[in-house]
């Protein structure tokens, strides 16, 4: 059996790598390719893929809002998370949403393919540093609540776009909204993280791993 996949990464340096890399193996065919979240979950709702591998810092729609978006809209896709991110937040992060399988970047190249075909068998696949981490966390009894569980999907989405600097106007077309509810959207969000300006609101997307500095 062929399995279908979908790569979406920011850089194509990467995509054409992994692409390169999983269709060596026989078994495996990439069907299509997107730079950010919102394009990989438009392409994946029309294509249909077994698997989608999504980073998790792309622009207009991080790699876990997208998971999110394509759980809803395509259940049968099988998620899995690439990230340079190996903290509990951002692991806990991305199986809430949905995600089947959660890897490093440093060790995806030897466990992507693994990876891929565990998520088809109907298991979770995380990379062993990561499930080390997971469970010295859990057994140390560390967890912390995180902030942006108290934010709706769309204040989350916007939140985003925000700290990418676009304006109202231009979220408000992007999401379909009027640009008045984008500010009602934007003031609400800042209120309930506590964070006072647009400096505050970028600080806390890098920290939480929602933009990056590259």
């Amino acid at each position: 059996m062929t399995i279908r996949l979908f790569l979406a990464d920011d850089h194509a340096v990467v995509r054409d790598g992994l692409q390169l890399l999983l269709e060596s193996q026989g078994d495996l065919t990439v069907v299509g390719l997107a730079a950010n979240g919102r394009e990989a979950v438009k392409h994946i709702q029309r294509l249909r893929p077994d698997v989608a591998l999504l980073d998790i810092a792309m622009p207009e729609l991080n790699g876990i809002e997208a998971a999110q978006q394509i759980g809803e809209l395509c259940p049968e896709t099988r998620v899995i998370i690439l990230s340079m991110h190996a903290t509990r937040e951002h692991i806990l992060r991305a199986l809430q949403a949905g995600a089947r399988g959660y890897l490093l970047k440093e060790s995806a190249g030897a466990e992507v393919a693994a990876a891929v075909r565990a998520v088809v068998e109907g298991r979770r696949y995380l990379s062993q540093k990561i499930a080390d981490a997971v469970v010295e966390e859990f057994a140390a009894g560390t967890r912390t609540p995180d902030p942006l569980n108290s934010l709706t999907p769309r204040e989350r989405e916007i939140l985003q776009l925000v700290v990418e600097g676009k304006s109202s106007a231009e979220i408000a077309a992007a999401l379909v909204l009027s640009p008045k509810t984008v500010d009602t959207y934007r003031s609400r969000l800042m209120q309930k993280l506590g964070l006072p300006d647009l400096p505050a609101l970028v600080k806390f997307a890098i920290q939480h791993g929602l933009i990056s500095l590259e």
